[in-house]
């Protein structure tokens, strides 16, 4: 999937994303303001997350249940210093629960990932839009 899109497309980018995921564990690349927690709180509407989904920046990690009683979590790993301390609080446990994993900054954890992963990666247009490009981490 590689797809130009303006702010107001936002509802239907997310559901491409999920319709496209070969996986559940979907990692946001780009630069800082370019649109990754917003993409992730349209995502998180489209999965039927019932709260409002926010960058867990210094909490690393938000849960949120979803109106089917599934779960989605939420990483932001922008803040951590290294790998270890994703380890330490239990991160494979997350990537391996078979919920879905939404997680910015992931090149901060990268040994960690799943191999199966699905890359988001966003990038700003000069002309204000945005591109969107899914492929597999492997």
């Amino acid at each position: 999937m590689n797809e130009n899109y303006s702010l107001n497309e936002l509802p239907s980018i997310a559901k491409m994303v999920v319709e496209n995921a070969e996986s559940k564990t979907l990692l946001f690349y780009g630069e800082m303001g370019v649109g990754k927690t917003t993409l992730i709180k349209e995502i998180c509407k489209l999965l039927g997350v019932e709260d409002i989904a926010n960058s867990p920046t210094f909490s690393l990690v938000n849960e949120y249940k979803t109106n089917n009683n599934s779960t989605v979590f939420h990483f932001d790993f922008y803040r951590i210093e290294n790998e270890e301390e994703a380890y330490d609080m239990g991160v494979e446990d997350y990537l391996y629960s078979n919920n879905w994993c939404l997680i910015e900054w992931p090149e901060n954890v990268k040994n960690l990932l799943p191999l199966d992963s699905v890359i988001v990666d966003i990038s700003l247009l000069s002309d204000g839009q945005r591109n969107i490009q899914l492929k597999t981490n492997a």
